[in-house]
């Protein structure tokens, strides 16, 4: 798998930086309040799992699967909920944990479907962002990195369900999945 990566972007150190980082900001804000994480299945189960464990205050977890992508590179554009949660959102504060947000269409579509079920609150935690590819605004509370455009893969990131359980961020070969 590691012959397939052109570039390592972020090492384990540097996630789990980043994580624990993430995890000290979350707790504080939280802090006295009962907080939903929400992870997007299924890129965002690796992150999550670390982001829970730096958080010191109590939560639940719960996740949602939504797809746009398939097999490809780039996004249809058309938003499926494949699994949806299993809380009720009612006056619960959410924060819902995605691994990178790339056009916004999903995340936009996501964030305004939780926000119509009535929770105290609606925060969004990405791992990774990429500005250039944005077609919609998603305002993001918390963030681990901005990213150039480029595909990338590792700690929880796939091509066709293949590289998630890298231990680091790498960018695909481009001959990979052209």
């Amino acid at each position: 798998m590691q012959r397939d990566i052109q570039e390592v972007l972020f090492t384990s150190e540097e996630l789990q930086a980043k994580v624990k980082e993430l995890g000290a900001a979350i707790s504080r804000d939280y802090k006295g309040k009962e907080l939903l994480m929400i992870g997007v299945l299924r890129g965002a189960v690796i992150f999550m799992a670390d982001l829970a464990r730096a958080i010191d205050i109590p939560l639940a977890l719960d996740f949602m699967a939504v797809s746009s992508y398939g097999a490809s590179t780039s996004t249809s554009g058309v938003v499926r909920i494949l699994k949806d949660l299993d809380e009720d959102l009612e006056k619960k504060h959410v924060l819902v944990v995605e691994d990178i947000i790339d056009s916004g269409l999903t995340l936009n579509y996501l964030m305004e479907l939780l926000r119509s079920r009535n929770p105290a609150s609606v925060k969004l935690c990405t791992l990774l962002s990429k500005p250039e590819r944005r077609q919609v605004n998603v305002e993001v509370d918390y963030m681990g990195f901005s990213i150039p455009d480029a595909f990338v893969v590792g700690y929880g990131l796939d091509y066709a369900e293949k590289y998630r359980n890298l231990p680091f961020i790498g960018v695909l070969k481009p001959e990979v999945y052209k």
